[in-house]
C-alpha cells in the first residue's frame, strides 16, 4: 500500500497515511486535531538498489555544475 503524507490546514500537523490508492482522501482525518482539513504532501519514492558492484575507492561521481557539493569536488 502506499504511503502518502498530509498536512492539516487547521493545526499544521504533518502525519502519513497507508492507504490504498482507491480510498476516498476525505476519510484522511489529523490524528493531533481530528480535522479533515488538509493538503497532500509530495514525497520522494523510497526506492532500493541492489547490485554487488561497488565504485572504485576514491571515486566521485561528477556533478557536471557543482550545485550538488556546494563546489567542494572542485566543479566549476
Amino acid at each position: 500500500m502506499p504511503n502518502y503524507d498530509y498536512q492539516c490546514t487547521e493545526c499544521g500537523n504533518t502525519y502519513d497515511v497507508f492507504h490504498k490508492v482507491r480510498e476516498i482522501e476525505e476519510d484522511v482525518v489529523c490524528p493531533a486535531c481530528q480535522s479533515q482539513e488538509h493538503v497532500r504532501l509530495i514525497s520522494a519514492p523510497s526506492i532500493a538498489v541492489k547490485g554487488s558492484e561497488k565504485a572504485p575507492r576514491g571515486f566521485v561521481p561528477p556533478c557536471g555544475d557543482a550545485s550538488c557539493c556546494g563546489g567542494s569536488c572542485a566543479m566549476e
